[in-house]
């Protein structure tokens, strides 16, 4: 069947879109749903405990996202806003500027008495490389002058930039939080490993890419953006061997899945890799890795919700948002979970 973007669509009301964080990070809701019997449960996030079980595997992205917002100016004056994208060597980046007419090649822009770019060239797609000239640790700057990159629909300022970064983060580069992770706390962490639970790290850097709308009809005819994962050989080997004993693997967040699912081969064994993946997972999809999902609230048509579609069927996904509408969970990165089984 050829699924179009309207097929994914559901209606939300504007209050329910998620502006800060729950406090703390474990007391956010969580719908736990049921695959084979189609149940549905209403939970606290730390009540997760209640649904893992010794063996299994939890698996989480460690990538950290990057102060990545810059506010410059030009020789000039003029105000100019610059999203770091992709890192191409240690002070080349690819970049998104607003407004980019004031931003044509060999253009500077000034960030701070530390930092300041100047603007390489401009891509087909209209984004910018940039050279960065700075005075330090270009690392230590940004932490300095940037700000978090939050989605478009989140108006409130975050008080607190630790907040959109999970408790486990530990490798920049993503340019968007893997906010299923936001939930977990060290100390609820703790007693998941305490329970027997092994907790195994992957990792892929979030591209804007995973805001983007998916524009085609048809949802086949949508180009998927790339994004930078890895996996270590000491990742493969502990989620195959659970695979080969019959053991769940869970994984924390769709960044997770699409992780896992581009590093397992047909044969459903994990291959140790880095490299970039362009997977786009959507119904019908065999999943050959990952056996249940904890994940938040996606935005309607987005490739996202059509990733939770393939584990649970379009119509049941409709369905459980439906239900999450009226019993009024709160929806999106800083929202409330959902737990696949």
């Amino acid at each position: 069947m050829q699924y179009k973007k309207s097929d994914f669509y559901y209606d939300l009301p504007q209050e329910l879109i998620a502006q800060t964080p729950a406090t703390p990070r474990d007391s956010s809701r969580l719908l736990v749903y049921n695959r084979a019997t189609k149940s549905i449960e209403h939970r606290l996030f730390h009540d997760i405990t209640d649904y893992l079980k010794a063996g299994d595997v939890l698996v989480v992205n460690d990538t950290k996202v990057l102060p990545a917002r810059l506010y410059a100016r030009t020789e000039h004056g003029g105000a100019v806003e610059i999203l770091l994208l992709k890192r191409q060597n240690i002070d080349t980046w690819e970049v998104l500027v607003k407004p980019g007419r004031k931003c044509t090649a060999g253009k500077k822009l000034i960030v701070s008495e530390e930092l300041s770019c100047t603007v390489l060239s401009v891509t087909d797609s209209g984004e910018r490389i940039v050279k960065f000239e700075y005075d330090g640790v270009f690392e230590e700057i940004l932490e300095k002058v940037g700000s978090m990159p939050l989605p478009p629909y989140i108006k409130e300022k975050l008080k607190d930039k630790n907040r959109y970064q999970t408790v486990y983060a530990k490798y920049d580069g993503s340019a968007a939080a893997p906010t299923a992770g936001l939930h977990f706390t060290p100390e609820l962490l703790q007693k998941i490993r305490d329970m027997g639970v092994e907790i195994v790290e992957v990792l892929l850097h979030i591209g804007l890419g995973t805001f983007r709308p998916v524009k085609e009809d048809i949802i086949t005819d949508h180009k998927m953006h790339s994004e930078y994962f890895e996996v270590s050989a000491d990742a493969a080997n502990k989620i195959n061997a659970a695979k080969r004993e019959g053991r769940r693997v869970i994984a924390v967040g769709t960044t997770s899945v699409r992780t896992l699912e581009s590093a397992t081969d047909e044969s459903g064994v994990v291959i140790p890799q880095k490299g970039n993946t362009r997977i786009f997972i959507y119904p019908p999809y065999k999943f050959k890795c990952v056996d249940a999902l904890i994940t938040n609230f996606h935005l309607p048509e987005s490739t996202l919700i059509m990733l939770v579609a393939a584990m649970t069927g379009r119509e049941e996904i409709l369905k459980v948002y439906d239900i999450a509408v009226k019993e009024k969970y709160r929806f999106f990165s800083f929202g409330d979970a959902c737990l696949f089984l």
